[in-house]
């Protein structure tokens, strides 16, 4: 009942905010009353489409659950630009209005213009969405890097989130295009899901082809502990990654030698207290020779504990580089960084925009990236 109603709730609000949109652009459009009440209907379908797609990880399979999945996702997608574009012609129109210009030409322009734009949008973001993720090549300075270290590789990939509109065929481009890359090391830090080791298992399976010589490292991120992280992290075990749960694993060039470490995610003691994502107890017992400590966490907020432990790099994800505009605006309020590389007093720290993306299939001024990272001396 608390579920239904809560549901309802949902559903009231996306009703309101579409209703806001209609009560703003319709009228001034100049598409008279057949035309109202067609954009109107538009609107009423888009606000249940919404709610569809917010819940479409777990929509009850069906002939059309598939379907309905890219319906609500796409209306999401396209429900975003459209809102924001709305707030942003009303804020024009309120400062024109101060200053006693405009007028009723630029009101109507403007009301056509915001559908028309969203759409663009939203058709470009499904482009970038939709192709397989770019290379980034980044290379990080290490003061006193070994010359047996001088190159080492790690590729990473992030947030893929295989669910309702990310398959197999989607999972298996990106694991072809990182396998090509021969890397010394391969990192999967999270959000590889959303959804049940049930509904997802066929769909992550080309994960087990990854290869790199010095292995294939994962880590949770907070998506993992909504679908059941217990069976995911069984899961990609079977698929033959290492999950690293606050440990470290030491591999050595040469005379030289180079620590792998991972922590849980950084709000999974909220959804098991046995998972409490610790630095300190990942990097605990390593030999004194080490000359390269590198953290795989999913969240930059990670970074200060790592700084703090010693760790010399930190790759994480988590943001999405804000996916697309203007969410990339509010990850600051969250996290210390959006995208790139970045510093924490002794410690570099990676934050990729991620591999895949969530929810709406779209990517604006947020790429999409297979992040290859290379160790130079400093």
């Amino acid at each position: 009942m608390a579920r239904q109603r809560s549901s309802l709730s949902l559903l009231a609000i996306l009703a309101l905010l579409h209703l806001y949109i209609g009560v703003r652009l319709l009228p001034g459009m100049g598409i008279g009353l057949p035309g109202i009440v067609l954009g109107a209907l538009l609107l009423a379908l888009s606000a249940v489409l919404v709610r569809i797609g917010l819940g479409a990880p777990n929509l009850r399979r069906s002939r059309w659950s598939e379907q309905l999945s890219w319906a609500g996702l796409l209306a999401m997608g396209l429900f975003s630009s459209l809102f924001v574009l709305t707030l942003l012609r009303d804020v024009v129109l309120l400062v024109l209005a101060l200053f006693k210009a405009g007028g009723p030409a630029f009101t109507r322009d403007s009301a056509v213009a915001v559908p028309l734009v969203a759409l663009l949008v939203t058709a470009i973001g499904f482009v970038n969405a939709r192709r397989v993720a770019r290379v980034v090549r980044v290379e990080v300075p290490i003061a006193g890097l070994p010359p047996a270290l001088d190159g080492y590789s790690i590729a990473q990939i992030s947030d893929i989130h295989v669910g309702p509109t990310i398959k197999r065929p989607y999972l298996n481009a990106i694991v072809n295009k990182v396998n090509g890359l021969k890397a010394d090391a391969i990192a999967v830090t999270g959000d590889l899901v959303d959804g049940s080791v049930q509904r997802l298992a066929m769909h992550t399976e080309p994960l087990g082809r990854l290869s790199a010589p010095d292995g294939t490292f994962f880590v949770t991120g907070n998506h993992e502990y909504y679908s059941g992280a217990e069976q995911w992290i069984a899961e990609v075990r079977r698929l033959g990654l290492r999950v690293l749960m606050n440990e470290h694993v030491i591999r050595r060039r040469g005379d030289a030698s180079l620590m792998i470490a991972g922590v849980t995610d950084y709000t999974a003691q909220l959804f098991n207290p046995a998972h409490k994502s610790d630095p300190r107890q990942a990097i605990a017992g390593a030999p004194g020779d080490v000359a390269v400590k590198i953290l795989l966490a999913h969240q930059p907020r990670s970074a200060p504990a790592a700084a703090e432990a010693g760790f010399d790099l930190q790759l994480s994800g988590h943001t999405h580089g804000g996916q697309f505009f203007p969410w990339n605006l509010f990850v600051p309020l969250q996290q210390p960084f959006v995208a790139g590389l970045n510093r924490v007093r002794s410690l570099w720290v990676y934050t990729s925009r991620g591999t895949g993306y969530w929810g709406p299939p779209k990517r604006f001024g947020a790429p999409s990236e297979i992040t290859l990272v290379r160790l130079v001396p400093a």
